[in-house]
């Protein structure tokens, strides 16, 4: 299915795992429980997807746009998101356990609640937003930040070395680069 055409279309619940939708239009598609894993996504763009809760697990979303889209409650363990762009992404509640982003874009993503255990990042704008239930646990490389925390409707940014401590006190291990 290389070059599938499912811009604006309704996929939600579809079992599309394991297929291949290299370079496929998926702009704008409802995709909410959609089931992609270890699908192919490379190159293809899915900016305005509502992808809320889908099982991305082991997918491959190298070099993917997927701006503007929703990944509330998505599964994305094992994914890769390799040079992938992702500004203005609702993350909320997603699983991201070993997902690697390594280039990747984050900007304006909202991580809260979201799960980032042994997550890795290389050189990755992050200028993300999290919560206190945000889990860090095992997520190493190096990003440029800054994070946005918060807490109790009060938004603190966090960059520098004390975002490389604040990482580390959550129980990752990151350079933050200048």
């Amino acid at each position: 299915m290389r070059g599938f055409d499912a811009v604006g279309l309704d996929l939600s619940g579809a079992d599309l795992s394991g297929g291949d939708f290299s370079e496929s239009w998926f702009t704008d598609a409802v995709m909410r429980k959609v089931a992609l894993a270890s699908a192919e996504l490379y190159r293809s763009d899915m900016q305005g997807a509502d992808l809320s809760e889908a099982d991305l697990t082991s997918a491959s979303l190298v070099r993917v746009n997927l701006d503007d889209a929703v990944l509330a409650g998505a599964i994305l363990d094992g994914a890769n998101l390799v040079k992938a762009s992702l500004y203005g992404v609702d993350a909320t509640g997603a699983c991201c356990r070993g997902t690697r982003f390594q280039g990747s874009s984050l900007l304006n993503v909202d991580l809260c609640g979201a799960d980032l255990t042994d997550a890795v990042v290389d050189q990755n704008s992050f200028k993300v937003r999290v919560d206190s239930r945000t889990v860090w646990n095992g997520l190493t490389g190096s990003l440029f930040g800054p994070v946005e925390f918060v807490s109790d409707e009060e938004v603190h940014e966090i960059a520098g070395e004390e975002l490389a401590r604040w990482i580390s006190e959550r129980g990752g291990n990151v350079r933050v680069l200048p």
